[in-house]
C-alpha cells in the first residue's frame, strides 16, 4: 500500500504548485461531471468543460498531444451536448435516452477509425517516435471520441465505450506520472458502470411506459 501511495506522491515532487492545483481542480470537476452524466443531469456539461479545458493545458505542457486533442474535442462536444440536452418540447426533453440504430453504429465505427488516423498523423506531425504508450493513446482517442458523440446524443452505448477506454487509460496515465488523473479514471470507471446501470433502468422504464 505504501508503495502505491509513494508512486503517486513521487510523480509530484518536481511539479509546480500551479500545475498541482490545476490538476486538483480538473480532478474534482471531472468526477462531478461523470456523476451528473450518470444521473442524466445536464450539469455534466458545464462541469465537464471546466475539467477538459484545464486538462488540455496540463496535457499541452506535458507534450501529450493526442490526449490534448481529445480533450479539446471534449470541450467542443460538451457545448453541443449542453445545447442538445437542453432542447425541450413543452415539458418533455427532445433527446431521450436510447440505443444506437444500425446507422449510428456504423457512424461510431467510422468516427473511431478516422480519429485514430488523425491522432496518428498528429504524432507524426510533431515528429514523435510511435511507441506502445502512443499506440494506446491512439486507440483510446478513437474510443473516447465516439463515446463523447454517443453521450451528447444520449445513446446508452456511450457507457460501454467509456468503461473500456477508462480501464485502458488508468495504467497509461500512471505510467506517464499523472497520478491524480490516473486515480480519476479509476473513479470514472466505477461511475461509468453505475451510469450504464442507471441509464438501462431509465430506458427500460421508458419502454414499459410506452407499452402501457
Amino acid at each position: 500500500m505504501n508503495d502505491v501511495i509513494g508512486f503517486f506522491i513521487d510523480a509530484y515532487r518536481e511539479t509546480s504548485v500551479t500545475l498541482i492545483v490545476l490538476e486538483t481542480i480538473a480532478f474534482i470537476f471531472g468526477i462531478a461531471s461523470v456523476w451528473f452524466a450518470k444521473n442524466a443531469d445536464i450539469r455534466v456539461y458545464p462541469t465537464g468543460i471546466i475539467c477538459t479545458v484545464i486538462t488540455v493545458y496540463l496535457l499541452y505542457v506535458n507534450d501529450y498531444y493526442g490526449d490534448m486533442m481529445m480533450n479539446f474535442y471534449y470541450s467542443m462536444m460538451s457545448i453541443y451536448g449542453w445545447w442538445n440536452w437542453s432542447q425541450k418540447k413543452g415539458n418533455d426533453v427532445v433527446i431521450p435516452i436510447s440505443r444506437t440504430n444500425r446507422i449510428e453504429k456504423f457512424t461510431g465505427i467510422l468516427m473511431f477509425v478516422v480519429t485514430m488516423i488523425v491522432t496518428f498523423l498528429v504524432y507524426l506531425m510533431f515528429d514523435y517516435t510511435i511507441e506502445v504508450p502512443n499506440i494506446i493513446d491512439i486507440i483510446t482517442s478513437g474510443i473516447f471520441f465516439t463515446a463523447m458523440w454517443y453521450m451528447a446524443n444520449k445513446k446508452i452505448e456511450n457507457w460501454t465505450l467509456w468503461i473500456i477506454a477508462n480501464i485502458i487509460t488508468v495504467p497509461l496515465y500512471a505510467y506517464r506520472g499523472l497520478g491524480m488523473l490516473s486515480m480519476q479514471y479509476i473513479i470514472f470507471t466505477i461511475l461509468a458502470i453505475q451510469g450504464y446501470k442507471e441509464w438501462t433502468k431509465n430506458l427500460n422504464k421508458s419502454h414499459q411506459t410506452v407499452l402501457k
